[in-house]
């Protein structure tokens, strides 16, 4: 029989590597002078990782313009195509690039340049907290109620 792994198996291999490989980067992050007085540090470089790989759509450790249409459009920011472009160069650094790789998206999000992205994560969680909507079910109508 076959030792290469389908379906389920492949993609858990597959999740697992690029654990790994986002693992090593942010322990390159860790050790990292420029980033040694940053506070909570550890904590921060996990967040991202998750934010990251829950974006990441294609599975190949980057997140293409689908993967952050799909990012702002959750955040309740949906964008034109010209606007995510614009995004992604001020990330990734040009316009030759097409998408936002795992050191580019710590380079931005921990260092001092204020790109829209990292406003925008920034800011998600705040967002949250002020909408806070009714779980319960709608109150029953009636007749009467009715115009």
């Amino acid at each position: 029989m076959d030792n290469i792994a389908q379906g389920g198996k492949a993609y858990g291999l597959l999740k697992s590597q690029q654990e790994e490989k986002l693992d090593s980067i942010n322990e390159a992050f860790l050790s990292d002078p420029t980033y040694a007085e940053e506070e909570d540090l550890s904590s921060k470089l996990e967040m991202f990782k998750k934010k990251y790989v829950e974006f990441d759509l294609n599975d190949k450790g980057e997140i293409d313009l689908m993967g952050l249409k799909r990012m702002l459009e959750k955040l309740g920011l949906a964008k034109t195509h010209l606007e995510l472009k614009k995004m992604m160069a001020e990330v990734a650094g040009g316009p030759s690039k097409d998408t936002i790789s795992y050191n580019d998206f710590l380079n931005m999000m921990l260092g001092k340049r204020h790109a829209i992205l990292k406003l925008i994560l920034m800011f998600e969680g705040m967002g949250k907290e002020q909408e806070e909507k009714d779980v319960a079910p709608p109150p029953r109508k009636t007749f009467s109620d009715l115009p």
